[in-house]
Protein backbone atom coordinates (compact mmCIF):
# COMPACT_ATOMS: atom_id res chain seq x y z
CA UNK A 1 0.00 0.00 0.00
CA UNK A 2 1.41 3.57 -0.75
CA UNK A 3 0.48 4.62 2.65
CA UNK A 4 1.35 8.71 1.74
CA UNK A 5 -0.83 8.85 -1.52
CA UNK A 6 -3.72 7.25 0.12
CA UNK A 7 -3.08 9.93 2.89
CA UNK A 8 -2.75 12.95 0.78
CA UNK A 9 -6.29 11.96 -0.76
CA UNK A 10 -7.68 11.78 3.01
CA UNK A 11 -6.84 14.96 3.69
CA UNK A 12 -8.17 16.52 0.21
CA UNK A 13 -11.50 15.00 1.20
CA UNK A 14 -10.86 16.49 4.61
CA UNK A 15 -10.85 19.20 3.50
CA UNK A 16 -13.69 18.97 0.78
CA UNK A 17 -16.34 17.32 3.03
CA UNK A 18 -16.11 19.80 6.06
CA UNK A 19 -16.79 22.68 3.25
CA UNK A 20 -19.90 20.70 2.09
CA UNK A 21 -20.90 19.61 5.70
CA UNK A 22 -22.53 23.02 6.25
CA UNK A 23 -24.30 23.31 2.55
CA UNK A 24 -27.93 22.18 2.34
CA UNK A 25 -28.46 19.28 -0.26
CA UNK A 26 -30.76 20.11 -3.21
CA UNK A 27 -32.38 17.74 -4.96
CA UNK A 28 -31.72 17.62 -8.65
CA UNK A 29 -34.24 18.02 -11.63
CA UNK A 30 -34.28 16.46 -14.92
CA UNK A 31 -35.48 17.51 -18.89
CA UNK A 32 -33.96 14.03 -19.86
CA UNK A 33 -36.71 12.41 -21.92
CA UNK A 34 -37.23 8.90 -21.57
CA UNK A 35 -37.20 8.77 -25.11
CA UNK A 36 -34.71 7.46 -27.06
CA UNK A 37 -33.44 5.38 -29.99
CA UNK A 38 -33.66 1.89 -30.35
CA UNK A 39 -31.48 -0.79 -28.30
CA UNK A 40 -30.50 -1.73 -31.89
CA UNK A 41 -28.52 1.44 -32.37
CA UNK A 42 -26.19 0.40 -29.66
CA UNK A 43 -23.64 -1.37 -32.28
CA UNK A 44 -24.81 1.12 -35.02
CA UNK A 45 -23.13 4.25 -33.31
CA UNK A 46 -20.26 2.63 -33.45
CA UNK A 47 -17.10 1.86 -31.00
CA UNK A 48 -13.72 3.66 -32.06
CA UNK A 49 -12.14 3.27 -28.39
CA UNK A 50 -12.38 0.57 -25.64
CA UNK A 51 -12.86 2.53 -22.29
CA UNK A 52 -11.92 0.90 -19.69
CA UNK A 53 -13.85 0.17 -16.53
CA UNK A 54 -12.71 1.55 -13.24
CA UNK A 55 -10.86 -1.12 -10.70
CA UNK A 56 -9.71 19.65 -6.78
CA UNK A 57 -9.56 20.66 -5.82
CA UNK A 58 -12.78 21.23 -7.42
CA UNK A 59 -15.67 22.80 -5.46
CA UNK A 60 -19.02 22.59 -6.81
CA UNK A 61 -20.82 24.40 -4.30
CA UNK A 62 -23.17 22.03 -2.84
CA UNK A 63 -22.06 19.06 -4.05
CA UNK A 64 -18.41 18.67 -4.73
CA UNK A 65 -17.90 15.04 -5.98
CA UNK A 66 -15.10 12.12 -7.11
CA UNK A 67 -15.46 9.07 -7.23
CA UNK A 68 -12.45 7.67 -4.40
CA UNK A 69 -13.00 4.09 -5.50
CA UNK A 70 -9.88 5.33 -8.60
CA UNK A 71 -8.39 6.84 -6.14
CA UNK A 72 -8.26 3.99 -3.45
CA UNK A 73 -6.75 1.48 -6.45
CA UNK A 74 -3.48 4.03 -6.42
CA UNK A 75 -2.78 2.35 -3.21
CA UNK A 76 -2.74 -0.87 -4.25
CA UNK A 77 -5.16 -2.31 -2.16
CA UNK A 78 -5.52 -5.60 -4.41
CA UNK A 79 -5.74 -7.96 -1.06
CA UNK A 80 -9.41 -9.66 -0.44
CA UNK A 81 -9.30 -7.81 2.87
CA UNK A 82 -8.99 -4.33 1.26
CA UNK A 83 -11.50 -4.90 -1.14
CA UNK A 84 -13.79 -5.76 1.64
CA UNK A 85 -12.83 -2.43 3.64
CA UNK A 86 -13.23 -0.17 0.84
CA UNK A 87 -16.99 -1.86 -0.03
CA UNK A 88 -18.00 -0.43 3.88
CA UNK A 89 -17.51 2.88 2.84
CA UNK A 90 -19.80 2.31 -0.73
CA UNK A 91 -23.29 2.88 -1.08
CA UNK A 92 -25.11 1.93 -3.99
CA UNK A 93 -28.82 2.25 -6.05
CA UNK A 94 -30.93 -0.51 -6.28
CA UNK A 95 -30.99 -2.60 -9.34
CA UNK A 96 -34.04 -2.30 -11.10
CA UNK A 97 -34.96 -4.76 -14.10
CA UNK A 98 -34.21 -3.31 -17.10
CA UNK A 99 -37.00 -2.24 -19.72
CA UNK A 100 -36.83 -1.36 -23.75
CA UNK A 101 -37.27 1.86 -22.93
CA UNK A 102 -34.05 2.07 -20.42
CA UNK A 103 -31.80 0.49 -22.87
CA UNK A 104 -32.87 2.73 -25.53
CA UNK A 105 -32.39 5.70 -23.14
CA UNK A 106 -28.86 4.82 -21.74
CA UNK A 107 -27.98 3.78 -26.09
CA UNK A 108 -28.97 7.67 -26.28
CA UNK A 109 -26.64 8.87 -23.50
CA UNK A 110 -23.89 6.69 -25.18
CA UNK A 111 -24.39 8.36 -28.18
CA UNK A 112 -24.48 11.82 -26.85
CA UNK A 113 -21.53 11.71 -24.69
CA UNK A 114 -19.72 9.80 -27.56
CA UNK A 115 -20.30 13.37 -29.84
CA UNK A 116 -19.79 15.62 -26.67
CA UNK A 117 -16.75 14.21 -25.76
CA UNK A 118 -15.03 13.66 -29.40
CA UNK A 119 -12.87 17.23 -28.84
CA UNK A 120 -11.90 16.87 -25.34
CA UNK A 121 -9.69 13.37 -26.78
CA UNK A 122 -7.24 16.55 -26.39
CA UNK A 123 -6.83 17.35 -23.13
CA UNK A 124 -5.45 20.48 -23.15
CA UNK A 125 -9.00 21.42 -25.06
CA UNK A 126 -10.61 20.09 -22.11
CA UNK A 127 -8.33 22.25 -19.89
CA UNK A 128 -8.87 25.05 -22.03
CA UNK A 129 -12.94 24.77 -21.76
CA UNK A 130 -12.29 24.64 -17.82
CA UNK A 131 -12.00 20.64 -17.24
CA UNK A 132 -9.17 20.68 -14.11
CA UNK A 133 -7.42 17.39 -13.15
CA UNK A 134 -7.45 16.61 -9.63
CA UNK A 135 -4.14 16.39 -8.26
CA UNK A 136 -1.96 14.75 -10.98
CA UNK A 137 0.75 14.85 -9.07
CA UNK A 138 -0.56 11.56 -7.35
CA UNK A 139 -0.16 8.28 -9.52
CA UNK A 140 -3.98 7.13 -10.12
CA UNK A 141 -5.18 4.78 -12.38
CA UNK A 142 -7.96 6.98 -13.58
CA UNK A 143 -7.93 10.74 -13.49
CA UNK A 144 -10.77 13.28 -13.31
CA UNK A 145 -10.87 16.52 -15.14
CA UNK A 146 -13.41 18.19 -13.43
CA UNK A 147 -15.51 21.55 -14.47
CA UNK A 148 -17.65 22.83 -11.23
CA UNK A 149 -19.93 25.01 -13.11
CA UNK A 150 -20.74 21.50 -15.00
CA UNK A 151 -21.02 20.53 -11.31
CA UNK A 152 -23.21 23.06 -9.82
CA UNK A 153 -25.70 22.91 -12.64
CA UNK A 154 -25.90 19.35 -12.22
CA UNK A 155 -27.23 20.02 -8.88
CA UNK A 156 -30.31 21.67 -10.45
CA UNK A 157 -30.85 19.81 -14.12
CA UNK A 158 -29.29 17.04 -16.24
CA UNK A 159 -27.74 17.24 -19.47
CA UNK A 160 -26.11 14.07 -20.95
CA UNK A 161 -23.97 16.35 -22.88
CA UNK A 162 -21.71 17.94 -19.89
CA UNK A 163 -20.99 15.67 -17.47
CA UNK A 164 -19.37 17.17 -14.32
CA UNK A 165 -15.72 15.14 -14.66
CA UNK A 166 -13.83 13.79 -18.24
CA UNK A 167 -11.85 10.73 -17.21
CA UNK A 168 -8.57 10.03 -18.36
CA UNK A 169 -5.88 7.18 -18.52
CA UNK A 170 -2.27 8.51 -17.94
CA UNK A 171 -0.27 7.69 -21.49
CA UNK A 172 3.36 6.04 -21.51
CA UNK A 173 4.45 9.69 -23.15
CA UNK A 174 2.89 11.63 -19.59
CA UNK A 175 -0.06 12.79 -21.34
CA UNK A 176 -4.08 11.26 -20.99
CA UNK A 177 -6.25 9.43 -23.03
CA UNK A 178 -10.07 10.33 -22.52
CA UNK A 179 -11.83 7.52 -21.46
CA UNK A 180 -15.24 8.25 -20.14
CA UNK A 181 -17.26 10.86 -18.21
CA UNK A 182 -18.98 10.90 -14.98
CA UNK A 183 -22.51 12.55 -14.05
CA UNK A 184 -23.00 13.35 -10.42
CA UNK A 185 -26.50 14.34 -8.51
CA UNK A 186 -27.11 16.08 -4.93
CA UNK A 187 -26.85 13.78 -2.07
CA UNK A 188 -30.46 14.15 -1.20
CA UNK A 189 -31.19 13.02 -4.81
CA UNK A 190 -34.67 10.35 -4.96
CA UNK A 191 -33.55 7.22 -6.80
CA UNK A 192 -36.79 7.97 -8.80
CA UNK A 193 -35.29 11.13 -9.61
CA UNK A 194 -31.50 9.54 -10.45
CA UNK A 195 -33.37 6.75 -12.48
CA UNK A 196 -34.55 9.94 -14.45
CA UNK A 197 -30.91 10.75 -15.11
CA UNK A 198 -29.44 7.70 -15.79
CA UNK A 199 -31.82 4.74 -15.92
CA UNK A 200 -30.98 2.16 -12.79
CA UNK A 201 -31.68 -0.94 -14.68
CA UNK A 202 -28.33 -0.25 -16.78
CA UNK A 203 -26.21 1.51 -14.19
CA UNK A 204 -25.99 1.59 -10.77
CA UNK A 205 -25.19 5.21 -8.70
CA UNK A 206 -22.94 5.41 -6.14
CA UNK A 207 -21.72 7.59 -3.24
CA UNK A 208 -19.12 7.46 -0.60
CA UNK A 209 -20.30 6.81 2.81
CA UNK A 210 -19.05 6.18 6.45
CA UNK A 211 -15.94 7.97 6.02
CA UNK A 212 -13.38 8.08 9.61
CA UNK A 213 -10.34 10.73 8.91
CA UNK A 214 -7.81 10.76 11.82
CA UNK A 215 -7.18 13.10 14.63
CA UNK A 216 -5.93 16.17 13.76
CA UNK A 217 -2.47 16.45 13.47
CA UNK A 218 -1.66 12.72 12.84
CA UNK A 219 -1.25 12.59 9.08
CA UNK A 220 1.28 10.89 7.72
CA UNK A 221 1.91 8.60 11.03
CA UNK A 222 -2.49 8.05 11.25
CA UNK A 223 -2.91 4.11 10.71
CA UNK A 224 -4.54 4.15 7.14
CA UNK A 225 -5.58 0.59 7.77
CA UNK A 226 -8.00 2.21 10.05
CA UNK A 227 -8.66 5.34 8.30
CA UNK A 228 -9.90 6.70 5.19
CA UNK A 229 -11.44 5.53 2.46
CA UNK A 230 -9.91 2.07 2.44
CA UNK A 231 -9.95 1.83 6.31
CA UNK A 232 -11.47 -0.84 8.54
CA UNK A 233 -13.76 1.94 10.87
CA UNK A 234 -16.94 2.43 9.52
CA UNK A 235 -19.10 3.66 12.46
CA UNK A 236 -19.68 7.07 14.33
CA UNK A 237 -18.76 4.81 17.51
CA UNK A 238 -15.94 3.04 16.20
CA UNK A 239 -14.32 6.78 14.72
CA UNK A 240 -14.82 8.45 18.32
CA UNK A 241 -13.24 5.40 19.91
CA UNK A 242 -10.07 5.72 17.72
CA UNK A 243 -10.60 10.10 18.34
CA UNK A 244 -11.31 10.24 14.44
CA UNK A 245 -14.24 12.59 12.48
CA UNK A 246 -16.64 11.02 11.19
CA UNK A 247 -18.49 11.98 8.06
CA UNK A 248 -21.72 9.68 7.13
CA UNK A 249 -21.35 11.08 3.17
CA UNK A 250 -18.76 12.76 1.23
CA UNK A 251 -19.87 14.28 -1.56
CA UNK A 252 -22.75 13.63 -3.53
CA UNK A 253 -24.30 11.11 -6.29
CA UNK A 254 -21.74 9.94 -9.38
CA UNK A 255 -21.99 7.51 -11.91
CA UNK A 256 -19.52 6.62 -14.37
CA UNK A 257 -19.83 6.20 -18.06
CA UNK A 258 -17.07 4.94 -20.94
CA UNK A 259 -18.86 5.62 -24.19
CA UNK A 260 -16.31 3.66 -26.49
CA UNK A 261 -16.97 0.68 -24.53
CA UNK A 262 -18.32 -1.87 -26.82
CA UNK A 263 -20.68 -3.38 -25.16
CA UNK A 264 -23.86 -1.05 -22.83
CA UNK A 265 -22.65 -3.65 -19.34
CA UNK A 266 -19.06 -2.13 -19.86
CA UNK A 267 -20.27 1.49 -20.80
CA UNK A 268 -21.45 1.73 -17.53
CA UNK A 269 -19.55 -0.47 -15.23
CA UNK A 270 -19.15 0.69 -12.20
Amino acid sequence: MILHNAAGVAMVLLALAAAQGRNSDVVGTTDQSSAGAPASQWAAAGSDERGDAPSSDAVMGSMSSMDMSDHANMSDMSSSAGDSAMALHMAWSKARSATDADRARAAEIVKTLRTALAKYKDYHVAEADGFKPFHPEIPQKIYHFTRWQNGLKAAFTFDPAEPTSLLYKKTAGGGYKLVGAMYTAPRGTSEAKLDQRVPLSVARWHRHVNLCLPPKGQGLAADWTKFGPNGSIATREACDAAGGRFYPQVFGWMVHVYPWAPTREMAFAH
